[in-house]
């Protein structure tokens, strides 16, 4: 049918189906917007365990996926709302017909002024129906420019982490290709922005355009332009077309800051304080996470009140954890970092290499147990953390502090760590502080 396109059999089907078009936007819309809220929540969930564990690919994967629920589900809200008073009006329109502006018997000004500014009733009805249509094309429209803004950053970091700041290629090679092909993307970067803020004015002048072209050229392939090309270029060859399409950047800055609003209740405190001496966070207690995601995401005790005469203390797995350990004990550090995607294909298994595995994960503890440390208010106690789970299957170290004779009453428990500064010096960081009353049964 692709070959058939100037078919004036094929012209006519696809007028029907414009005529029809609205029927599957409302489908498409209803099923779309049910199944971004539903998804939303875990996707939330994701990315603050993919920031919690220092998982970056993760992370951006995420980010991404959050990004784009908002604004599908922003844009569709306003699609349906749209095509419901459409269809309201259709309704109206075939019990009234148009609007007559003699029968309303209103003043000879106010009369000429609502013909000028209210106009027809049909034409009403026209412009609800291009706004509908418009935004339910944008909606899609805008998702690919956050993958179009996601993989030129992708680009960005790939030739800084895997060219400029290679540890192989010699230094003449990253000054001859690295440098210049950063050069090349940034600029074409800022290029290709301007030219979608003016509307295409880089392609308007012989001289810029013909330098303009490679940008162009590569940046087609970045962005993925190729696969939403032909609707941008059909937005921009209307006006109506072109004063939406100039709407697009301001309404994804609209969209994202509305979402981050919050309201603060105090000049002081808020639910994102973190836990210390005088301050108790719900997310430092496991029984008071959420129950449905189960997901933990800092340093947790199993309660705010203690009857038991042990605390347990759960510490979640990040990269940043594993990256102490090595600056703390290089012989950890393996020849080939194998953290990141992975498969669960086995292609050939090694017993000698499982062995040494088995002790090198003894020499990792070890090591983490001595960069990390607790304190019940100003006493170190012994503890000796393991590699442990949650019940949702979080990662990471677990212990059990005895506090059999500790007083009753409110105390402090703070986790901290060792470091090492740029002089290689042994320095001590807090990292959380979490209060707890001591009530034995």
């Amino acid at each position: 049918m692709s070959k058939d396109y100037n078919n004036p059999a094929f012209k006519k089907l696809l007028e029907k189906l414009q005529e029809e078009s609205w029927q599957l936007e409302l489908l498409i819309s209803g099923f779309a917007i049910f199944g971004l809220f539903t998804a939303y929540e875990p996707i939330i969930m994701y990315h603050s365990e993919s920031i919690a564990t220092g998982q970056e690919y993760q992370r951006a994967v995420f980010t991404v996926a959050r990004i784009s629920c908002i604004i599908l589900i922003f844009s569709l809200l306003i699609h349906v709302l749209l095509r419901g008073i459409w269809i309201g009006a259709l309704g109206l329109r075939y019990v009234s017909g148009e609007i007559d502006y003699e029968e309303l018997n209103y003043s000879e000004k106010f009369t000429k002024y609502l013909k000028k500014k209210v106009g027809s009733f049909d034409k009403y009805i026209a412009t609800l129906e291009n706004y509908c249509s418009i935004i339910f094309a944008a909606s899609f429209l805008l998702i690919f420019y956050v993958l179009a803004m996601t993989f030129v950053i992708i680009t960005i970091g790939f030739i800084a982490n895997n060219i400029l700041s290679s540890d192989f290629l010699p230094d003449w090679m990253i000054a001859v290709i690295g440098i210049p092909l950063m050069l090349f993307v940034v600029i074409g970067m800022i290029l290709t922005f301007i030219d979608y803020v003016t509307q295409g004015f880089l392609k308007k002048k012989k001289w810029i355009s013909k330098i303009y072209f490679p940008f162009y050229w590569v940046f087609s392939f970045i962005t993925l332009a190729f696969l939403y090309r032909p609707i941008v270029y059909n937005f921009l060859d209307n006006k109506f077309g072109r004063r939406f399409s100039m709407l697009l950047l301001p309404l994804f800055i609209i969209i994202a800051i509305s979402f981050s609003l919050e309201y603060n209740f105090s000049n002081y405190f808020s639910t994102e304080n973190q836990s210390n001496d005088y301050i108790s966070n719900r997310e430092n207690y496991e029984d008071l996470l959420d129950e449905k995601s189960g997901f933990v995401d800092n340093v947790v005790i199993q309660s705010k009140v203690i009857k038991e005469n042990y605390i347990k203390v759960f510490v979640p797995y990040s990269e940043r954890i594993e990256n102490r350990v090595f600056a703390f004990n290089e012989g950890l550090r393996p020849e080939k970092d194998i953290r990141g995607l992975d498969t669960d294909i086995i292609v050939f298994s090694n017993g000698n290499n499982v062995r040494n595995r088995d002790s090198l994960r003894r020499e990792y503890l070890s090591t983490f147990n001595k960069i990390y440390y607790t304190k019940i208010d100003t006493t170190v106690v012994d503890s000796e953390f393991i590699v442990s789970q949650t019940k949702k299957g979080t990662l990471g170290f677990e212990t059990f502090l005895s506090i059999e004779g500790l007083p009753k009453g409110k105390h402090v428990l703070e986790f901290k760590r060792m470091g090492l500064n740029r002089n290689n010096d042994t320095v001590y960081f807090g990292i959380r502080k979490i209060p707890f009353w001591y009530f034995p049964n």
